[in-house]
């Protein structure tokens, strides 16, 4: 049974135990509602680690005034049952005052990554996730984190900010899972209607449309455009940004550097993003 924390120290002091015998730690660090998405984290941490732990903590830091942090999905009691069937050793779950005490006065504040694409929607969002992702690490000092690679600019981000930090810690991107219709998992998934959620795969099939365009020598910010008007007509509200961007460092794409297409759209109230890689083929 996984053995849950609710103490800074508590689970430091455990985990101490546990490096002092060389035992490799897996950190997955989420916000709760979790799905097969967080479960491809854990397997993979599983694979190359002695022990696994998970953090569940809504970090209210990366949420604007006006966003979901008060109706964001906390599903404690499922969540809980999802670890204990993943075979999960520790679970971390602070709460607020346990991880930003009184006088908290700490942000980090990044650039390079943490530019552009979600914080021009979000300036406030990298600061607060680079903020407590670092304090995670610094709380469970894992061998190797896990990020997915469906929040790929969050994953470039904390990646930039544990190497110029100097955090012994190795970050790996797992591949996106996605629904059987090709729909990211997310746990923002659950906030769609039936008539929404309908509608949700076709941004994984305007994103493989723009790969296609690539591989025919289209014009990629013209594919990029009809991509757009694609969404729209199909019955999306909104697309905040549908953008071809450097894989490793998300500058501007130049020839001969591997590519990613980043999207955010709304469904409704519901903020839908996704990304793929450029050098895939896709039928």
């Amino acid at each position: 049974m996984a053995e849950v924390f609710r103490n800074i120290q508590d689970i430091r002091d455990v985990l101490k135990q546990k490096r002092d015998k060389n035992m490799r730690i897996g950190f997955v660090p989420t916000m709760g509602a979790l799905h097969e998405g967080h479960g491809a984290l854990i397997d993979a941490a599983q694979a190359e680690c002695d022990i696994v732990v998970v953090s569940i903590f809504v970090n209210l830091k990366q949420f604007a005034a006006g966003e979901d942090f008060e109706t964001y999905p906390r599903l404690l009691e499922k969540d809980l049952s999802f670890l204990e069937k993943r075979n999960v050793d520790y679970v971390f779950l602070p709460s607020n005052d346990e991880i930003y005490p009184d006088h908290f006065a700490t942000m980090i504040k990044m650039s390079g990554p943490a530019e552009g694409l979600e914080a021009d929607i979000r300036p406030h969002f990298f600061h607060g996730v680079a903020t407590i992702v670092m304090k995670l690490f610094l709380i469970v000092f894992p061998d190797i984190a896990y990020f997915g690679e469906k929040d790929y600019q969050q994953l470039c981000v904390v990646k930039r900010c544990s190497e110029d930090l100097s955090m012994p810690v190795v970050i790996k991107g797992v591949p996106t899972r996605r629904e059987s219709d090709g729909l990211a998992m997310s746990s923002r998934n659950l906030y769609l209607s039936e008539a929404e959620r309908a509608l949700a795969p076709f941004l994984y099939k305007a994103l493989c449309q723009v790969a296609k365009d690539m591989h025919r020598g289209f014009d990629l910010e013209a594919s990029c455009r009809k991509a757009k008007e694609f969404l729209l007509e199909k019955g999306f509200d909104k697309v905040d940004y549908i953008e071809i961007r450097a894989e490793e460092t998300l500058e501007k794409a130049e020839k001969n550097t591997p590519l990613r297409v980043l999207a955010a759209t709304y469904l409704g109230t519901t903020r839908l993003i996704d990304n793929i890689a450029l050098d895939e083929t896709f039928e």
